[in-house]
């Protein structure tokens, strides 16, 4: 019995990028461009029920409605759909800003057609999917974190640290004071070999202490 295909709808105000991503996925067996969108307003328009896609290719910088207000709103109305970023940019707080929206993956527009395979495949079998820059730039020497002992303390700032929550708001969160969180941060830090918040989402993701 045929698998029916995983709808995919493109969101990106560029016409002939869209041309080009929908043609590279319809050449992907088991993937169909469900239809497009210019901008997250276009969408909010488009879906329905009926016409909720599997997965969202988003792009970032879009007018009218850009790629971070259509993933809030997306989290906010359809939270069962899968979200992977399109971007030109490799900026950390882009990335840090939709890993707390619940996207999936993350891909630049430059990637070669096999990352956009693989990053499909696993974003449909619910893994996640970012590309080498995020742990490149963000994350250092991640070969050891998996044998660090965390306490619990530590464990409970690193999960709220994967939120939208400011660290003066994750202080009072756990009746602690700014320094003390700022003392927990720097032990992880030190711990896991992570220069910034991002490396310590991407870590709280790979140990599955969080779901996105």
């Amino acid at each position: 019995m045929l698998t029916e295909a995983i709808q995919i709808v493109l969101v990106d105000d560029h016409r002939l990028f869209r041309s080009g991503i929908a043609a590279l996925i319809d050449s992907i067996p088991g993937y169909k461009i469900m239809y497009e969108a210019s901008n997250g307003l276009e969408l909010s328009q488009k879906i329905n029920p009926q016409t909720k896609p599997d997965i969202i290719l988003l792009d970032i910088n879009m007018p009218h409605m850009n790629g971070i207000e259509t993933a809030q709103w997306l989290k906010t109305n359809y939270p069962d759909i899968k979200v992977i970023v399109l971007s030109m940019l490799e900026d950390a707080d882009k990335v840090m800003t939709m890993l707390r929206l619940g996207v999936k993956g993350y891909l630049l527009k430059d990637a070669e057609p096999h990352e956009f395979e693989e990053a499909l495949k696993k974003v449909s079998n619910h893994e996640v999917y970012f590309p080498a820059f995020v742990t490149r730039h963000l994350v250092s020497n991640v070969n050891r974190p998996e044998a660090v002992k965390l306490n619990n303390r530590e464990t409970d700032f690193l999960k709220l640290a994967a939120t939208e929550l400011t660290y003066k708001e994750i202080a009072d969160k756990m009746c602690v004071s700014a320094r003390t969180v700022d003392g927990y941060r720097d032990q992880l830090f030190d711990k896991l070999h992570i220069k910034s918040r991002v490396g310590l989402v991407l870590y709280a993701i790979k140990q599955k202490l969080i779901e996105v």
